[in-house]
């Protein structure tokens, strides 16, 4: 063996272990999905507070609107919303769970230390990544310890407004009793609550501070509507009944925005992918699908290259050169704004995307020039055909594995930290960013590196249709979430489809573009403050 497969190997384990840490790591972290179901469900609950007539009197009654309304919120809007918020505490409750094991696992790791570290350095650094990872799962607990206090409080009111008081009662009484969350801002919330549902109502001192501090959403409305009914004050419910109903005629628009665009898609998607099939039965080598499925690409180069950019272009510089680099530089976005937050990600993928192309290209150099069907962009084609199609066949496709998917999670495996952070942005100049990153730099980067390189060098020693597959599972777990590597190999199953008939690189990167850009425009809309 050479000293540059040695090299190679020796880059490849610590990519790989790096990799093999990432997935087990996310296994204990929350997927996003409960977060968005709950923001839904937000968005669902204030439409059902929407009556045309308190917005505007002189707007009579609307059979057709009741009916639209009803079809968007459907028979029993707070039971729905209870499950759903009941069924994220549950997740939680899990999360919370694997971060306390983790923690004792180290504590009994710091108390009997491994005897093979003798030496004092190589002990420091032990009790030093120690102590970092154990801050690191403090935070997480606590983290997850205050969601969960939060999503209590709020299913006490779903209780409340469906008359099940004794429930919520007993709800916000467990979080009062709890001796390791006395004077917490939710025990104290909760503490207001109970007063303000018991039969013997009473309005403790600052509890509309409490409510406004630390509710959002519809059950700040009800809890405030509950105040200012106890209290008589008759001028400020109004005017909070006239804030809630401009937020229920926003919730609806929203809700029909990120219902109806998948809907409609998904029904495109499944209309096409049915006609697309049954071409390929009838045409069979002569149909769309079948273009160019059988022509692989002429790699000149063996499949050292192939290795050596994608452990060391990819996975070794995003893991290890870039982290160390930027943790060097004593730039940290830990307690930056979302704005800085935004920018850091994008300069840190940036440059990891120009390290991963500059050793693609020296790594290829001295094969260049390459035939003409390699790293093709072709504007005038019909690539946006492609793309768009590509599109919509992934709405449903990735929608039925991500369904099956949560049924082997159960709402465990991690996201994006992207996705959270984008969740948050409502500053227009953050939103700009993360679309710049999202629905530009990473389509451009990724699909040159695993639809333009890695799908085409695999051609030289499987089928077209087997480079589809492993590039794209490549391209899942390169991610590092375990819980999105099934939707995410779907997606990149699609992309090698599209590359492989299209021939033109501009086909995925389109539809790459697009399905980021819908999942922020989702994001967006589901954290604008609803």
């Amino acid at each position: 063996m050479t000293i540059k497969r040695l090299i190679l190997a020796f880059l490849t384990i610590l990519a790989l272990a790096r990799v093999v840490f990432s997935l087990g790591d996310s296994l204990s972290q929350p997927q996003i999905q409960s977060r968005l179901e709950l923001y839904q469900s937000n968005l669902v609950l204030h439409v059902s507070e929407f009556k045309a007539e308190l917005l505007d009197e002189s707007i009579p009654p609307n059979a057709n609107l009741t009916k639209t309304i009803d079809s968007l919120i459907g028979e029993s809007p707070y039971s729905a919303a209870e499950k759903q918020y009941q069924k994220a505490k549950e997740e939680a409750e899990v999360s919370l769970k694997n971060f306390q094991e983790q923690l004792a696992k180290l504590l009994v790791q710091e108390t009997q230390p491994n005897p093979e570290d003798s030496s004092v350095t190589l002990k420091n650094q032990t009790v030093a990544s120690l102590d970092l990872r154990k801050q690191q799962l403090q935070q997480n607990s606590a983290k997850i310890e205050s969601f969960i206090d939060e999503l209590a409080l709020k299913i006490g009111i779903l209780k409340a407004v469906q008359n099940e008081q004794k429930q919520a009662l007993s709800i916000w009484d467990n979080l009062i009793a709890r001796k390791d969350n006395e004077n917490s801002p939710y025990s104290e919330t909760a503490k207001v609550l109970r007063n303000l549902w018991d039969q013997y109502t009473h309005v403790l001192p600052n509890a509309e501070t409490f409510i406004t501090s630390n509710l959002d959403s519809w059950f700040r409305y009800k809890a405030l509507e509950k105040l200012y009914q106890i209290e008589d004050f008759q001028e400020e419910l109004a005017q909070l009944q006239q804030q809630e109903q401009q937020q229920a005629s926003q919730a609806i628009f929203k809700l029909a925005l990120i219902s109806g665009i998948p809907v409609l898609g998904g029904l495109g998607g499944i209309i096409l992918l049915i006609f697309l099939l049954i071409q390929l039965g009838l045409k069979q080598e002569k149909s769309i699908l079948a273009t160019n499925s059988k022509i692989g690409w002429e790699t000149p180069w063996n499949w050292e290259i192939t290795w050596q950019v994608l452990i060391v272009g990819f996975f070794f510089i995003g893991q290890f050169v870039l982290p160390i680099l930027l943790g060097l530089s004593g730039i940290s976005p830990a307690n930056g704004s979302l704005r800085f937050k935004a920018l850091y990600v994008f300069v840190s993928y940036v440059l990891m995307a120009l390290s991963g192309i500059g050793v693609l290209y020296l790594s290829i150099k001295s094969f260049l020039p390459l035939s003409k069907d390699w790293f093709k962009f072709k504007l005038f084609s019909n690539w946006f055909v492609w793309g768009f199609g590509g599109y919509l066949i992934a709405l449903p496709s990735v929608l039925l594995v991500s369904l099956i998917n949560q049924q082997i999670w159960h709402g465990q495996g991690g996201s994006n930290p992207l996705l959270f952070l984008a969740l948050q942005a409502q500053d227009r100049v953050a939103l700009a960013i993360f679309f710049i990153t999202a629905s530009i730099a990473a389509p451009l980067f990724e699909e040159v590196m695993f639809r333009g390189f890695l799908l085409p060098s695999l051609t030289r020693y499987v089928p077209v249709w087997g480079a589809i597959i492993i590039s794209g599972f490549i391209f899942a777990v390169a991610h590092l979430s375990l819980s999105e590597v099934l939707p995410l190999a779907t997606l990149g199953i699609i992309l090698g489809i599209v590359y492989t008939r299209s021939r033109n690189l501009l086909a995925p990167i389109f539809l790459h573009s697009l399905w980021n850009s819908g999942t922020l425009l989702s994001l967006f809309v589901l954290g604008s403050g609803i």
